[in-house]
C-alpha cells in the first residue's frame, strides 16, 4: 500500500473512532470522511461499507486489548489490581460498539480468535486471583469474565462509574 493510501486509511480509522465516540454507532460515512478531512469516495476505497469499517476497528481495539493484558499480567501486581486496570483500560475502547457488531452480523473468524483469546486470558486472571485470595471464589472464572464484560462493553463506560466501581468492590474476596 502507498503512504498516502496507508496515512488516508488510518485518518479514516482516527475519525471513526471519534466519531462513533461522539455520535455513537450511528455516525455517519459522510460524517466520517469529513471528520478525517478526505472524500467520500476515498472512504469507500478503503472500506467498502460500514461494517467493513466498524470490523477494521473492532479488529485493531481487540489486538490493542491483548498486548496490553498480556502486558498488564506480566507486571509484579496482584492479579485483582491486574483485572481493575484492565477494566480501567476497556473505557477507551470501542467496546459497545464491537459488542452490538456482534449482536447483529456473524463475526469474521479473526474476530471471534481474538474474543475467545481475551476471554481466555482474562479467565486465567480471574482463577489466578481467586487462587491467592483477592478475587472471591463463590462464582467461576467464567462468570467474572462475564461480569466485566457487561461493566466494559456498554456505552459511556467509564472506570469511575458507579457500576464499574460496585462490580470490582463486589468481586473482592
Amino acid at each position: 500500500m502507498r503512504a498516502d493510501a496507508r496515512r488516508n486509511r488510518e485518518l479514516i480509522v482516527e475519525a471513526a473512532l471519534d466519531r462513533f465516540a461522539v455520535s455513537g454507532p450511528a455516525a455517519s460515512m459522510e460524517e466520517i470522511a469529513r471528520a478525517a478531512g478526505l472524500g467520500v469516495g476515498t472512504l469507500y476505497r478503503h472500506f467498502p461499507d460500514r461494517r467493513a469499517l466498524v470490523e477494521e476497528i473492532a479488529g485493531r481495539s481487540l489486538r490493542c486489548l491483548r498486548t496490553g493484558l498480556r502486558s498488564l499480567a506480566e507486571q509484579d501486581l496482584s492479579r485483582r489490581d491486574v483485572i481493575a486496570r484492565y477494566v480501567d483500560y476497556c473505557a477507551g475502547q470501542p467496546l459497545a460498539l464491537i459488542k452490538a457488531l456482534a449482536e447483529e452480523n456473524e463475526a469474521p473468524e479473526e474476530r471471534l480468535e481474538l474474543q475467545d483469546e481475551l476471554n481466555g486470558l482474562l479467565e486465567a486472571l480471574a482463577r489466578q486471583a481467586q487462587e491467592e485470595g483477592t478475587v472471591r471464589g463463590d462464582i467461576s472464572p467464567r462468570e467474572v469474565v462475564e461480569l466485566l464484560s457487561v461493566v466494559v462493553c456498554r456505552p459511556g463506560a467509564r472506570a469511575d462509574d458507579a457500576l464499574t466501581k460496585v462490580t470490582l468492590d463486589g468481586l473482592r474476596a
